[in-house]
């Protein structure tokens, strides 16, 4: 895996999506813009007969360590009014920073993933746990987003990534604030055990969700 000169200011792990469920396809990173790219075939529509809805827990989180409930509001465009079923994925590595692969069907996906639709508030929740760094590579603790408005096509957001991730350097938050978007940096608080953050989302310009 090879990274320019930019991305290790800002060392960020290409998101691994299922392109074709048979090859496993390096697809963006920091510099590529993320919430501009348009993703064909990917797995946020292999939720097979899973009941969706705006409450999801990611496979696993039971025996982790370092829980985190993810909560947030998807907007519409202006910023301001909630958006309804606006369906969200994530998929993340597990806790040492590697994508734990699975097979079903011939099919090949990741084993950390799940499927929210917000609710009539554009409200969702995850419970996840927090996500390794890949040290091998000297990569950030990040979750891999993709949204889905209706009919029209999905596409990838910036990457979650974590407040206290030590390979979050002054460089790569200089950065991400020239982007404009330091809400995707979460903040996770400790409320009775349990770490929450938020993470409010809002929708692309060109789409309209429901009302």
């Amino acid at each position: 895996m090879k990274f320019t000169s930019e991305l290790n200011i800002c060392p960020m792990k290409n998101l691994i999506l299922l392109l074709n469920f048979s090859l496993l396809v390096a697809v963006t990173s920091i510099n590529a813009q993320q919430s501009n790219l348009i993703i064909e075939n990917s797995p946020i529509l292999d939720y097979g007969e899973l009941q969706i809805n705006d409450v999801a827990t990611i496979p696993d989180y039971e025996s982790k360590d370092n829980k985190i409930k993810i909560t947030g509001t998807i907007y519409q465009s202006d910023g301001v009014t909630p958006a309804k079923d606006v369906l969200l994925y994530v998929e993340q590595p597990n806790e040492y920073g590697d994508f734990d692969l699975r097979e079903t069907n011939d099919k090949r996906y990741v084993q950390h993933r799940a499927w929210v639709k917000t609710d009539a508030n554009g409200q969702y929740t995850i419970y996840t746990f927090v996500p390794g760094g890949d040290r091998r590579f000297n990569q950030l603790q990040q979750i891999y987003p993709l949204i889905k408005v209706g009919s029209k096509p999905e596409y990838a957001l910036d990457t979650f990534l974590f407040e206290e991730d030590p390979l979050l350097s002054k460089a790569c938050r200089k950065k991400i604030a020239k982007k404009g978007d330091l809400s995707r940096i979460l903040t996770p608080k400790n409320v009775d055990g349990l770490l929450v953050a938020e993470r409010n989302i809002v929708l692309k310009s060109d789409l309209v969700a429901s009302k």
